[in-house]
């Protein structure tokens, strides 16, 4: 089934929904006229209908591979990723000075998002780079910016990230990678890391590293951990790939899905490295390309959710079962259900991701806390969110296609094996709902607060227009206000029981205000009656979601393990 860009559901959304129109304004982002958009975005549509989504299956079927020390990646992406690069793709928002196109943030978030959707394993090359090249914006010295980010952000090299180790997963301070200065302001580099996304690969000339790693002497725990730029090839003098460096692909992953990018197990025995910001401040310098990953993973759940539905939609209409006035199963209850939940899903996750994207770009441009506030606030919510919206979307895809579903050979089942781990990685959903209710209420909850005040009289300025669909998303603006004060007031283990079913029942709140916005804009339009569904049928579960999330860590605790394992 081809996959069909969606270009103009982001002008929409971009237009009516999530307030693209304050970016544009920004002397920052002036460039970023309608025109402008309307281009970038058609020819990204075209770059990932044509070349992207023909790569989707060859990369489940003929995965990446560790042959003689040398990673082979599957057939095509050599092509693909050299049509992503040569596009600037990967570089949108990247910095003008060293050859980025300087757009918003919110524009890379719907090209990620249609790159997801046609071939999700080859899309995490570019993402990678995406952060690696947001952290030496704002880490690294004039020197490194200028030897690394022209080539980062031309494609010609290649990002990763390097924190997880065999002992240290989420608890990253618990990493034993060392760090020796040479005496030459370099460093020596030794250790072991895994699930390395495409740690390695057969179509650039280099691949980057950012590497945590602890200097002697260093403070245990994560305040002791420092941020290194570790080349695969050290460059020379002219800045182009030189004498290799003493690190390896030790082995690839034998994984669920996602079998087109290579995660390796990376080894580095005195490797090179060069220091990213201060000694000992290396969590910083790499929560700047995180959460640049956050936001990117949760939008590779709404890029494979959109990709899952397009799939189950096309193999829906073609599909006869029964005698039906369409004469295929959409017009069977259950079918058009489904359906109809995975549309009205993927748009409350995509406005979500695209306003948090608007957030970013307004803090850029203009500095304004309240904006910066505004998102990280939306940060956890859109990595949870997107993600667990993939993995039920293409869920819903492999029940859609009935007993094919359970046939690789439809590609049904690839979408729900490449989504699972967004889930997962960049910080487990789990970390991210803990995060919501801890750090990002630590201001008492006061962007929680504003969000909801501009929630709330959006919809009472909507109550004339449509009063079926404001009343439910109004009251729900109300209970969400007064579960955000509970977590407010109570201690963090019972924030934290909670935690994620209140991020859940957050996003459907968030989900049907985006919705009313939508509806407002297309009265007796797709987007008008979809809203309806999502509204009447699916913002109800709140209720259920943050009546949870406010029974505390008491009765939860008192089942013991040793209930759980009798």
């Amino acid at each position: 089934m081809p996959y069909r860009a969606n270009v103009s559901e982001f002008r929409f959304m971009f237009d009516h929904v999530v307030g693209f129109d304050q970016v544009a304004a920004t002397d920052r982002f002036g460039e970023a006229t309608p025109e402008t958009v309307d281009a970038v975005l058609t020819e990204a549509g075209k770059m990932c209908e044509e070349i992207l989504a023909p790569l989707q299956r060859a990369g489940d079927l003929h995965p990446a591979r560790l042959e003689n020390g040398v990673v082979r990646t599957s057939p095509g992406f050599s092509d693909g990723y050299r049509a992503i690069a040569d596009g600037g793709w990967i570089a949108i928002a990247a910095d003008p000075d060293h050859g980025g196109m300087g757009l918003p943030m919110s524009m890379t978030t719907a090209v990620n998002d249609m790159m997801s959707a046609a071939c999700l394993s080859l899309q995490l090359a570019p993402l990678m780079s995406q952060g690696q090249i947001e952290a030496l914006e704002h880490h690294a010295t004039d020197e490194i910016k200028d030897t690394y980010l022209p080539k980062l952000i031309s494609g010609e090299w290649v990002g990763t990230m390097n924190l997880t180790e065999p002992q240290a997963g989420s608890d990253v301070g618990a990493l034993a990678t060392k760090a020796e200065p040479n005496g030459d302001g370099t460093y020596a580099i030794t250790g072991q890391k895994i699930y390395i996304s495409w740690g390695d690969n057969d179509f650039t000339e280099n691949v980057c590293h950012l590497v945590l790693a602890r200097l002697p002497g260093a403070v245990p725990g994560t305040k002791g951990i420092s941020l290194f730029l570790v080349p695969k090839l050290i460059p020379d003098e002219a800045g182009n790939p030189g004498v290799a460096n003493t690190l390896k692909v030790v082995s690839l992953e034998h994984k669920m899905g996602l079998h087109g990018s290579p995660t390796a197990v990376m080894q580095y025995d005195g490797a090179k490295g060069w220091l990213i910001g201060k000694e000992h401040d290396g969590m910083r310098a790499m929560f700047t390309m995180m959460n640049n990953a956050r936001l990117g993973v949760g939008v590779q759940g709404i890029g494979a959710a959109e990709g899952a539905f397009q799939h189950a939609l096309a193999y829906a209409q073609d599909r006869k079962q029964g005698k039906t006035e369409n004469n295929n199963i959409t017009d069977h209850a259950d079918v058009r259900r489904m359906l109809a939940t995975m549309k009205a899903d993927i748009f409350a996750a995509r406005a979500i991701a695209l306003a948090n994207a608007v957030a970013i770009d307004m803090e850029t441009a203009t500095g304004d806390a309240d904006w910066a506030a505004r998102a990280a606030l939306l940060t956890p919510i859109t990595k949870a969110f997107g993600t667990e919206t993939g993995m039920r979307v293409a869920e819903m895809g492999v029940q859609v296609h009935g007993g094919m579903g359970f046939v690789e050979e439809t590609g049904a089942a690839q979408y729900s094996r490449d989504v699972r781990v967004t889930a997962i990685y960049e910080g487990t959903n789990g970390i991210q709902s803990m995060d919501l209710v801890g750090r990002k209420l630590m201001d008492g909850g006061e962007a929680a607060y504003r969000l909801l005040d501009e929630m709330e009289s959006e919809a009472e300025a909507a109550r004339t227009a449509l009063p079926d669909l404001v009343d439910p998303v109004w009251q729900a603006c109300e209970t969400l206000r007064e579960t955000t004060e509970w977590m407010v007031e109570h201690a963090p283990k019972d924030r934290f029981a909670g935690s994620v079913p209140f991020l859940h029942g957050f996003a459907r709140v968030l989900g049907a205000h985006y919705h009313l916005k939508a509806a407002l804009a297309d009265p007796d339009g797709p987007h008008q009656r979809l809203a309806a569904f999502y509204i009447h049928r699916l913002l109800p579960e709140h209720v259920g979601l943050l009546a949870h999330a406010r029974q505390g860590a008491t009765a939860l605790f008192a089942l013991s393990v040793e209930d759980l394992a009798s």
